[in-house]
């Protein structure tokens, strides 16, 4: 009897053994993988929370960035404005034109170099230039007829404006900087370009002084 009632006693216990455990076993399942939970829960985060700091930093870099574009833009538009004043001031009036014509120049076919008759020309304005007896700017242009494409054109007229130019500075000593050659290709053509008298009045280099 005694016996039986041990072997009760240990079916029970083992009885409540195998219904608890697997309870514990869950619960500390449970417990564990909440902890993982929360340690990857606190690790995204902190990740998120360093890419939003990166991101504020990359947008206060380009916030800096747009600054100093724009304040670059302004400075550059005050120093063109600044140049434009300084030009007019050394230009002043318009007093004298001269024209260069290409009967008298006789510009070679794509030719910059100047011919016994441009520099003769030039002497003689040179000569009524002297007896002004003034300061001046001298504004030097090239034109050319519509022959050709356009930015050869306005490379020759560039070199023709700069061999004038180079004439003057040479032989008079003109100041280089109170002298400018700039070129307007065939852009401003004084004739017909249909005609070749039309093309020869269009072929020129003018002159222009300012006081």
């Amino acid at each position: 009897m005694k016996n039986r009632q041990v072997f009760l006693i240990a079916g029970f216990v083992l009885l409540v053994a195998l219904v608890t455990g697997p309870a514990c076993a869950t619960k500390k399942f449970v417990k564990t993988e909440d902890a993982n939970i929360d340690k990857k829960v606190a690790e995204v985060s902190t990740e998120v929370e360093a890419n939003q700091k990166r991101i504020a930093e990359h947008d206060e870099k380009l916030a800096t960035i747009g600054t100093l574009i724009s304040q670059h833009d302004n400075q550059f538009k005050a120093v063109e404005g600044e140049i434009g004043e300084v030009k007019t001031l050394i230009r002043g009036n318009l007093v004298m034109t001269a024209t260069l014509k290409n009967d008298q120049a006789k510009f070679a076919f794509n030719s910059a170099a100047l011919s016994p008759e441009a520099k003769s020309a030039l002497d003689a304005f040179v000569q009524k230039l002297v007896s002004e007896n003034k300061g001046v700017y001298i504004e030097i242009q090239g034109h050319t007829d519509n022959t050709g494409s356009d930015e050869i054109n306005q490379t020759l007229g560039q070199k023709r404006a700069e061999a004038v130019m180079m004439y003057l500075y040479k032989q008079y000593r003109i100041p280089l900087h109170r002298m400018s050659a700039v070129s307007l290709g065939s852009s401003m053509p004084i004739a017909d370009n249909g005609s070749r008298d039309g093309r020869n009045q269009n072929r020129r280099v003018e002159i222009l002084v300012y006081e």
